[in-house]
């Protein structure tokens, strides 16, 4: 029988879209539990750049590293240059723990505003760039029997969302194919999951309240009656990522709605 190991200091965990809020949130999160971090960026690297030194600054062990890539993670070939980044400034092919957050939702209001171009990108983003990441760390994770992968999808992903429909199928698609290698891979010491935030707010993806007003987002419709925060979701992803039992599930932090 498998031995029970949940333990994720010392290991290495590749957040993508850091300078984001939820991303920022997560590496300070796992971080704080003792985890090296590999963080991208896409233009703006100055916020990551900032992250990582407040970080090291706060390191009471000297061992563990921080790295910054700046990575257009629509881009299968940014992607491979990544894993090459993290092999040679971390030692090791790919990472223990991959926080797969970067993403893309330009607002549409429905199908016909949205170009082939613009479905083409959010579907790169949001859906192909998981495929990729994880085929990349999946080696790794198999070869120590031990690995978590975590995809940040959306509320999109099981009742459409506020967006158009080619947000939702990114979306979507992420949580079929989470299912799908979280069967895969559980035999080798791999868990697959999602978390599917609702509203959440300080991420850039609410720009003001009329973005949501009148809509199931409206913070009038959240049960809970506010907006997600960043650190809630770190929350989860801490979670999972110490919960080995715990996979090919898609976690709804949606503040009772639904």
């Amino acid at each position: 029988m498998p031995k029970v190991d949940n333990e994720i200091k010392g290991r290495l965990a590749l957040i993508t879209g850091a300078s984001g809020g939820i991303g920022s949130a997560c590496a300070r999160d796992l971080w704080a539990h003792g985890t090296s971090l590999a963080l991208t960026c896409f233009n703006n690297r100055q916020p990551v750049d900032d992250l990582a030194e407040e970080l090291r600054k706060s390191a009471g062990d000297e061992s563990r590293k921080i790295t910054v890539h700046r990575v257009d993670t629509g881009s299968a070939e940014e992607i491979e240059r990544l894993f090459r980044e993290i092999k040679e400034q971390h030692g090791q092919d790919g990472p223990d723990i991959l926080v797969s957050n970067a993403g893309y939702g330009k607002r549409r209001n429905g199908i016909l505003d949205v170009s082939l171009d613009e479905f083409d990108r959010t579907i790169n983003v949001n859906l192909r760039a998981s495929f990729i990441l994880s085929k990349l760390s999946i080696p790794h994770m198999e070869a120590q029997e031990w690995g978590r992968i975590i995809f940040i999808s959306s509320i999109a992903a099981q009742g459409g969302g506020i967006n158009a429909c080619h947000y939702a199928a990114s979306k979507a698609g992420l949580t079929g194919m989470m299912k799908n290698l979280a069967m895969k891979h559980a035999k080798s010491g791999i868990t697959v999951n999602d978390v599917a935030p609702a509203m959440i707010g300080e991420t850039g993806m609410i720009p003001d309240e009329k973005f949501v007003e009148g809509t199931p987002g409206d913070v009038k419709n959240i049960p809970v009656g506010r907006l997600g925060t960043p650190q809630e979701c770190a929350n989860i992803v801490t979670m999972i990522c110490k919960t080995g039992y715990l996979t090919g599930q898609s976690i709804l932090l949606s503040g009772g709605l639904k």
